[in-house]
């Protein structure tokens, strides 16, 4: 994801465009404005990414930038291992290059933390939940003390959360819930958190 894009500036933009747009958002999505509110996660979550967007755009125009900015899937270029082959499949993974970096992954016969957690990126970006918390959960395990790691699971884990809240206020709604109500749900959260260099998750 471009630092430029989460902002919603251009590379062209000037200092203090960006600097209006980051105060912008960091109005809109302040914690205290999500207080006892079933989108506080996704809205500190979205905070993170703004504040990284904006500290990397600050430092790359000082010249500072050290590494490429990495996904909201935790997912950056340099490998966890310092293996290059990792750091091959990383940048695969980084340029949408999904198919590549799975066939390059099966083809590896030591299944370690970074494996599981590179397939598990790569089952999030296609959007199989299920399946990247399966590896998400075995590199964590495989690797406690990782927190790229624990990151990308517990951003998964917050958003099964969300997910269960708003399904069960839903279910207390006469006659149940319509698709309408779950579209207007999604798109309400998909406002808070366009992880992975895209939507939440797909609507109707």
């Amino acid at each position: 994801m471009d630092p430029y894009k989460v902002l919603g500036v251009s590379r062209t933009a000037t200092d203090e465009e960006i600097k209006r747009a980051y105060r912008d958002l960091a109005r809109k999505y302040h914690p205290d404005n999500y207080i006892s509110n079933p989108l506080a996660d996704l809205a500190q979550e979205k905070m993170k990414e703004i504040n990284k967007a904006y500290d990397y755009i600050q430092k790359e125009r000082a010249g500072g930038a050290q590494q490429s900015y990495g996904q909201q899937d935790y997912t950056g270029y340099e490998s966890a291992s310092g293996s290059p082959e990792y750091a091959r499949i990383r940048s695969m993974i980084m340029s949408g290059n999904l198919d590549g970096a799975e066939a390059a992954l099966q083809q590896m016969g030591t299944r370690t933390a970074e494996w599981h957690f590179l397939m598990g990126s790569i089952a999030m970006r296609r959007g199989w939940y299920d399946d990247a918390r399966h590896y998400f959960s075995a590199a964590v395990s495989q690797d406690p003390s990782n927190a790229e790691y624990r990151a990308a699971l517990n951003q998964l884990n917050s958003r099964a959360h969300f997910y269960r809240v708003n399904q069960n206020s839903y279910a207390g709604h006469t006659g149940g819930c319509s698709s309408c109500d779950i579209c207007s749900s999604l798109i309400c959260a998909d406002c808070c958190c366009e992880c992975m260099g895209g939507d939440l998750i797909p609507c109707c």
